[in-house]
């Protein structure tokens, strides 16, 4: 359980300065290595479904928890959350894989791909459209369906150019990103089974995530 992440992470935010960051660096450091260690065992239990997202070393999943303040308007130096992506290449891929967020009363689980390059959104829009019903199968599952419930829903108004309007399943390609998420609340992560809990939810996600990266390796 990373009840070290989250312990730092609530502290660092009602502290959020350098001057709290550097004298309490050695909390940071041990709620990283808990975030490693989490990752680690994520990216090992992930192997067993996907191998491919699972080629990583943790370091490489994890993100950094500097914010870059230059153009915000919050000039708060650092992330009140913690978080890891796994998927094919590390936390820069462009493909779709696993995500983690830990937040003290935010945390979250998630699946898919978020704010894809044009190519790659392009990619998976042609996928769904000339395997629509593969695609209903996999969201329309009862066990997905009520794992994720929908979509994240931020979506186009009209059909994306170059699709005809009459498509019987144009909303499937009106979205913006295709991400499927399940929150976690502070009790649930501090369960001795956490690390269960999540590779369930992530093992459920496969299919979804290998019909985005089907369509997205077909671009390369």
């Amino acid at each position: 359980m990373p009840a070290k992440v989250l312990s730092f992470l609530q502290s660092l935010k009602e502290h959020n300065t350098r001057e709290w960051f550097e004298a309490n660096r050695d909390a940071y450091e041990q709620a990283r290595t808990e975030l490693l260690n989490l990752t680690s065992a994520m990216l090992k239990g992930i192997s067993y479904f996907d191998p491919e997202a699972a080629v990583n070393e943790p370091s490489k999943c994890i993100f950094r928890i500097y914010r870059d303040v230059r153009f915000a308007k919050d000039k708060s130096p650092y992330k009140t959350y913690m978080s890891a992506y796994m998927a094919p290449g590390g936390k820069k891929s462009p493909k779709a894989g696993y995500y983690l967020h830990l937040e003290p009363g935010s945390s979250f689980v998630a699946a898919g791909i978020y704010a894809p390059e044009k190519e790659a959104l392009l990619a998976v829009r042609r996928e769904i459209y000339y395997h629509a019903d593969e695609f209903k199968s996999i969201i329309e599952n009862d066990d997905f369906s009520k794992t994720f419930g929908g979509l994240m829903d931020e979506k186009l108004i009209r059909p994306p150019k170059g699709f005809p309007s009459d498509f019987p399943d144009i909303d499937w390609l009106k979205y913006k990103h295709y991400i499927v998420s399940v929150n976690m609340t502070d009790e649930i992560l501090k369960s001795a089974d956490i690390e269960k809990y999540i590779l369930s939810i992530f093992q459920k996600a496969h299919p979804f995530n290998s019909f985005l990266n089907k369509a997205i390796s077909m671009k390369d």
